[in-house]
């Protein structure tokens, strides 16, 4: 039996759970939304739902002893930064830097949020809600997949830059997430760095990269 916790109760956060609650093997679903009047509406469904921002939840809440089997990020931020750069901030200073520009250009399908923060994938198109990520034709062009994105990423070598991945794993059609220990274990390698990082969460197709170096 599967607990998820589930970070945004929007269009994409509310889907992800119904869609999860009709599988037999889950034994709780959280829904974590800022929003009142998205909580309001909330309410009106099965679920529990925590009226609270998220990334201050998982702040409060995620711990290697109390922890879902899943986080689902569903809101228009990389959460995994957020939550990692939350966390070392306690004991370091993190510094935003912009990601290079010609290492942009070298990313499949860059889109450009600010200097230090780029969305990429794999697709020039708009996928489908419930592609299930099949590992090697795409279910939209019926083309070969081109390279594993997590991997790409990962695969990273700029200078002085060092690549840390959270991988995003698919739990259903359109519905993907990791599990808190890629959190923690991205986090413990991270704080061992003394170079810049590109941090990275990053399924087969899409993903979300920021550029930051850590201080003592």
């Amino acid at each position: 039996m599967k607990t998820f916790w589930i970070i945004g109760g929007g269009r994409f956060g509310l889907r992800a759970a119904k869609s999860l609650g009709r599988m037999n093997a889950v034994s709780r679903i959280v829904i974590v939304e800022k929003r009142p009047e998205v909580c309001e509406q909330l309410t009106k469904h099965a679920f529990e739902n925590i009226c609270m921002e998220g990334v201050r939840y998982l702040e409060l809440n995620l711990t290697r002893q109390d922890c879902p089997d899943w986080i689902i990020p569903a809101i228009p931020s990389h959460v995994a930064y957020e939550w990692i750069k939350t966390k070392l901030s306690k004991k370091y200073n993190l510094e935003p830097i912009p990601i290079p520009q010609q290492l942009r250009s070298e990313l499949p399908n860059p889109i450009t949020a600010n200097s230090e923060q780029v969305y990429i994938s794999n697709a020039d198109f708009v996928c489908p809600d419930d592609c299930p990520e099949p590992e090697d034709i795409c279910t939209y062009t019926g083309e070969p997949r081109p390279s594993e994105l997590y991997s790409l990423l990962a695969s990273i070598q700029h200078g002085r830059f060092r690549s840390v991945v959270v991988r995003s794993q698919q739990l259903l059609p359109g519905v993907g997430g990791y599990e808190p220990g890629a959190l923690f274990k991205a986090m413990a390698k991270i704080e061992l760095l003394r170079s810049p990082v590109l941090l990275s969460t990053a399924c087969r197709c899409h993903g979300v990269m920021n550029a930051f170096r850590i201080r003592s």
